[in-house]
């Protein structure tokens, strides 16, 4: 064989380097020949989740999707250094404050907290939350113009009134609702989520006055940009209900700066201008909730007993889906490249147990609210009664007409993947 034909071989396959001596061997390749194959990830689990790929990011921390094995549901995991938060002003007391709330408050509407796990040797925290499909924020980016259909609004708009009401009724003001806050399930529940500026008022004191700002400023009111000390702290989560309603309107805000000055001069000062395309219905209730008056300024009660939240708007074609689809197309499972989802797990489970989808038929990213397990032949079924039409609620990863075996749950949590150190578990529900 001549040199060029060697070259021209070589060149043409992946060549694997590691059985040579690298302090020996240098093969000359053309950079053209070169396959560049990145390092792939290692599946990890923190107690008896599944760690998949970040989902989020924030100040104090990241947030991973992660894979229930005792129940097979998805979660949201949010990881946290205790150095960190300790280096943050008020972060560690954001972060309890967050988590002591969240443990006592139970409603549909806001995000539910399943357990706390610490890991002392790596100093981390890992909060796992009920999983959620993005945020309202996302949905509203993703419009025409930023403006959501009104069924759509209505919807939203319907689930954030009762879940501030439950707050206001435990006596905790969220200080902060805007739609990076607020977050969206798979069948289109909104949650209310971040209590880490919250204030938890006395509940036999019948003021809810506040002494302290927080929050975003294009969602705070006039008594707060205009420095006032004390103010009522359930007007103060209206006011931001109203920005966020006409935020989802119009795909602007109501009052707006180049710089936080200037945008808390125009809050405190400039009148509110209405578009004149609104009905009188959507007219009186954004007036109603950004009255700069805070003793004139809609409640809470008088917000869900407004007649725009109880009249029936018929369902518009063009409502955002939260999600384009998630069904998987093929009922080749983990190994399918069909798969429209956004799961991170999946390539993990796929890595780790590629036969898995022997088990499985018919998958789909559906999710199935009753979960059975039959000890006499040792399965998982999941099954439903609900009607396709019907709502279903978000988090499980499931499949119909399936069984997933024992087997494989054992196979996933002790045998293929390497467990991070030992997470010392603070609470769980």
């Amino acid at each position: 064989m001549s040199s060029d034909t060697e070259t021209e071989s070589i060149g043409a396959h992946l060549v694997d380097f590691s059985q040579y001596d690298s302090t020996f061997f240098i093969q000359k390749m053309d950079s053209a020949d070169i396959l560049y194959l990145p390092q792939q990830k290692e599946a990890k689990m923190v107690g008896q989740y599944l760690l998949g790929d970040a989902i989020g990011e924030g100040s104090y921390g990241k947030v991973k999707e992660g894979f229930d094995s005792d129940t097979l549901q998805r979660v949201a995991i949010k990881i946290m250094k205790t150095k960190k938060l300790r280096k943050i002003p008020g972060g560690e007391e954001n972060v309890k404050r967050e988590i002591s709330l969240l443990k006592r408050l139970k409603h549909n509407n806001i995000v539910k907290l399943l357990e706390v796990l610490y890991n002392d040797e790596k100093q981390k925290m890992y909060v796992v939350l009920e999983y959620c499909a993005g945020q309202l924020q996302t949905i509203i980016d993703k419009a025409p113009e930023k403006k959501l259909p009104l069924s759509q609004i209505q919807h939203y708009l319907i689930q954030l009134v009762e879940g501030v009401g439950y707050l206001h009724s435990k006596s905790v003001i969220h200080r902060d609702i805007k739609p990076q806050n607020l977050l969206i399930a798979v069948d289109g529940t909104l949650k209310i989520s971040d209590f880490g500026v919250a204030d938890e008022l006395d509940m036999f004191s019948p003021s809810d006055i506040c002494g302290a700002s927080a929050g975003t400023p294009a969602y705070q009111p006039p008594e707060i940009a205009s420095g006032k000390d004390e103010f009522s702290g359930t007007k103060v989560d209206v006011w931001s209900i109203g920005v966020t309603f006409y935020h989802m309107l119009t795909g602007k805000y109501p009052f707006e700066g180049e710089n936080v000055y200037t945008l808390y001069e125009n809050i405190a000062n400039s009148p509110l201008v209405i578009p004149t395309e609104f009905d009188s219905l959507i007219t009186s209730l954004l007036a109603g909730m950004l009255n700069k008056d805070p003793d004139s300024r809609m409640s809470i009660n008088d917000l869900a007993n407004h007649p725009w939240l109880r009249i029936t708007i018929p369902k518009s074609l063009n409502e955002i889906p939260i999600y384009n689809a998630c069904v998987y197309k093929s009922s080749d499972f983990l190994n399918s490249e069909s798969v429209i989802s956004d799961t991170t797990v999946i390539p993990y489970l796929r890595k780790i147990f590629p036969d898995m989808k022997s088990a499985v038929e018919k998958p789909t990213l559906a999710v199935i609210p009753d979960m059975n397990e039959d000890d006499t032949n040792g399965e998982y079924t999941l099954t439903t009664s609900e009607s396709k039409d019907e709502r279903l609620h978000s988090g499980i990863l499931s499949y119909e007409s399936i069984a997933v075996s024992k087997r494989i749950k054992s196979f996933i949590t002790e045998v293929a993947i390497p467990r991070k150190a030992t997470a010392r578990r603070s609470f769980k529900t």
